[in-house]
């Protein structure tokens, strides 16, 4: 069967009011807060099942402006899916903007027909409770990828669900996500 969409994963909102936005979503719904860091929130209604449902991105500029949706995120059942969907991008001369892993997940992230951010993600099997990126070549073998998803682990491993990470781990995570800022600008 050719790859599809499997299921919703999350979507980004873009906030302005990061922590009050975070405490609506955590203490009024009830949602779990799984990740986070000064720009963004992740939240769950269930970590045992969903890394993540709802992602809220610093970024909204006015109560005015339209641009409320940050990403929409859809999940594949297989690694082989994912590069599949990367084939077909390219074939239709779709935009990739990039393909990360997540340490959690590994997403490939275009422009819909409309230049809305859109990702298609690989649940990896490997729990991760921190918001980073990390480019990822993902033509190599299915076991050379989740090599590198296994090596980034280890250096994050430590930080649990809802923790912000310490000093030394963001000093890590920004080394590991240097290619992905530099590529972004």
């Amino acid at each position: 069967m050719p790859a599809h969409v499997v299921g919703l994963g999350h979507v980004g909102i873009y906030v302005r009011d990061l922590a009050r936005m975070t405490a609506f979503y955590r203490d009024f719904l009830g949602m779990t807060l799984t990740k986070a860091d000064e720009s963004s929130a992740f939240l769950s209604s269930d970590p045992s099942r969903s890394d993540h449902e709802i992602v809220l991105m610093r970024g909204r500029p006015s109560p005015e402006d339209p641009h409320l949706i940050n990403q929409i995120s859809m999940r594949v059942a297989t690694l082989a899916h994912l590069r599949e969907f990367r084939q077909r991008l390219i074939a239709g001369g779709y935009r990739i903007q990039r393909i990360v892993t997540h340490v959690s997940a590994i997403g490939c992230y275009f422009d819909d027909p409309e230049g809305n951010t859109t990702e298609i993600f690989w649940l990896t099997g490997v729990p991760s409770w921190v918001p980073i990126g990390i480019t990822i070549d993902i033509e190599r073998t299915d076991a050379a990828v989740l090599a590198d998803v296994h090596r980034y682990w280890e250096k994050v491993r430590h930080v649990q669900v809802g923790e912000k990470a310490d000093a030394a781990t963001q000093a890590v995570m920004r080394e590991l996500t240097k290619g992905v800022m530099a590529k972004a600008s």
